[in-house]
């Protein structure tokens, strides 16, 4: 399917300004929000992508030249010298190949130690998904998280030794914790060394193996583990907790990876550590001035809107955003002003408006 102008996407022209294309991204974001009433989540995800690239000053350019060619045809993904995974949308995404990977293929061919232990045995990593609020992620909060899973025996502590024994030297490598084979390649014989499978490459086997976790040096049980998030933590962030995941017998636990999902506000969006809102006055407030009571996170608050506002015009309220994940400051809460039009009037409405209408062409205001 062809892309659409991404100008066209935000409603502005070639020569907007950034302040323009951020105002029109603003606007359109918060109209087209999935989790709110009469949103739709393909056009939020289109002028998201429209955005993306044109508040990029060399992204831009190169779009104004090349069009979506110039971007990659997704927003920048893909594009020559980009990322070539592609679809991603930027996040960091590290490709493990563990143990198994390239050292151990070309270790079957050239020796090299491929069957040689790469360091201490490790347990399973955990994945794990938290839901918090809107204000929980601006704030913070402390959560419980309650896993099952592979945790270090309680009666042998890990060790896979039954309490009151030992472990003694292994009997098939004799504390080498590896064993050498010999292997028949197109190069000829070969040696190499791997992995004795009797110790799993320690050394040491139980004089007598656990009771409980029979020589396996874990058990399966339910772990609760306190996490505290940080104040400004965004949807889509992952924290990684050292040594929180699955144990393994004679090694070191894994890592238990939180990833965080907000849910929407009903009334707040957020763009980076800015609070995004809209404020519905009427038509003759916003030409006499007044002062409207605005929701924050922080609670309500008094905001003056002065005579002769215009409809889209937009306050900021300095230290009302999300708070920065490294300092101890805030963004601001930007609040859109709204004016709304009377659609039912009274004749006498109507007729003191008509009144207004012809003074004003007779230049008496």
């Amino acid at each position: 399917m062809t892309k659409r102008d991404y100008y066209e996407v935000l409603g502005i022209s070639k020569s907007a300004s950034d302040d323009e294309i951020k105002k029109a991204y603003r606007k359109a974001a918060v109209k087209y929000h999935p989790d709110k009433d009469g949103g739709d989540e393909a056009k939020f995800k289109e002028v998201s992508e429209a955005y993306e690239v044109l508040k990029d000053g060399s992204k831009r350019q190169r779009y104004d030249q090349f069009g979506h060619a110039g971007v990659g045809g997704n927003g920048g993904g893909g594009a020559p010298g980009g990322n070539p995974f592609g679809g991603f949308n930027g996040q960091n995404v590290n490709f493990d190949f563990g143990n198994g990977g390239f050292g151990d293929i070309f270790g079957q061919f050239f020796g090299g130690g491929a069957g040689r232990p790469s360091g201490p045995r490790r347990g399973r990593d955990v994945e794990a998904t938290l839901q918090l609020s809107f204000e929980e992620a601006v704030f913070g909060v402390e959560e419980k998280i309650e896993l099952d899973m592979d945790d270090e025996c309680s009666h042998c502590h890990g060790t896979t030794v039954e309490p009151g024994y030992s472990l003694k030297t292994c009997p098939t490598c004799r504390g080498a914790g590896q064993v050498n084979r010999v292997m028949n390649t197109i190069f000829g014989p070969i040696q190499q060394a791997a992995t004795c499978e009797t110790c799993g490459g320690t050394g040491k086997v139980p004089e007598k193996v656990c009771s409980v976790c029979h020589g396996k040096g874990v058990e399966r049980r339910k772990r609760t583990i306190n996490l505290k998030t940080p104040a400004g933590i965004d949807d889509g962030a992952t924290i990684r907790l050292n040594g929180h995941g699955e144990a393994i017998g004679k090694g070191q636990k894994g890592d238990l990876y939180v990833h965080v999902r907000v849910k929407a506000h009903k009334k707040f969006t957020r763009e980076g550590d800015i609070i995004l809102s809209e404020q519905h006055i009427g038509m003759i407030d916003a030409t006499l001035g007044t002062e409207v009571e605005v929701e924050t996170v922080d609670g309500k608050i008094i905001m003056k809107v002065p005579a002769g506002t215009q409809s889209g015009t937009d306050f900021k309220l300095s230290n009302h955003g999300v708070p920065h994940m490294k300092s101890d400051k805030r963004g601001p809460h930007i609040i859109s002003i709204i004016v709304d039009t009377p659609t039912k009037l009274s004749k006498k409405q109507k007729d003191l408006l008509e009144e207004f209408q012809g003074n004003k062409k007779r230049n008496i205001f």
